[in-house]
């Protein structure tokens, strides 16, 4: 288990959406993908936990947040080695630890806290709820939005990680968070 948490290494930058849930977070990781002409790596928690729920009816359990963990990073160790100069995350372990500890009474795994911690990005790019709440067959917290935000935020603070709060319409989102990849690739506005 320990080697499938790990991140490897990769010559590109890795932004990471990251927020609570419903906060337009892939809509933007694929737009800002394509925007770029590279990879984003899907959230693969969604496509987890929805084939579950499909199959069985059957919703996360914390037994479930491993292979959840281990399919996350597979997708993103394999599409940042061809990633054009930046990768975009629809998650990340850091996330998946913040989901854990809220619904599982502050538990997390012992491998999955510390691979969280370990694995680096650049830049997260917090969602903020100011975006429509859509429900679907996951999402399951349209009223506590705003506890949510303030884990995802204080656990950013915690850890010391390079954010910025992404917030207003998706065009206001997207142009601020292409302002700061450029910044990052050095590349003028």
């Amino acid at each position: 288990m320990e080697e499938k948490l790990k991140q490897t290494t990769a010559n590109c930058v890795k932004a990471v959406l990251f927020g609570p849930e419903s906060t337009g977070k892939t809509t933007l990781a694929k737009r800002l993908a394509a925007h770029y002409n590279t990879y984003w790596v899907e959230e693969y928690m969604r496509e987890y936990l929805q084939k579950k729920w499909d199959e069985k009816k059957q919703v996360c359990i914390p037994e479930d947040l491993i292979p959840i963990a281990e399919g996350q990073m597979a997708a993103e160790n394999r599409l940042s080695r061809s990633a054009n100069k930046v990768l975009f995350c629809d998650t990340n372990l850091l996330e998946l630890k913040v989901y854990s500890e809220a619904y599982y009474n502050g538990f997390c795994d012992p491998e999955l806290h510390k691979h969280a911690l370990n694995n680096w990005y650049d830049i997260y790019f917090l969602t903020n709820i100011d975006a429509p709440w859509v429900k679907d067959d996951l999402r399951d917290k349209p009223h506590d939005r705003e506890g949510m935000f303030e884990r995802f935020k204080s656990t950013l603070l915690l850890y010391e990680r390079p954010f910025v709060i992404l917030e207003g319409s998706e065009e206001q989102r997207f142009t601020k968070a292409v302002s700061v990849i450029n910044k990052l690739l050095k590349i003028e506005n």
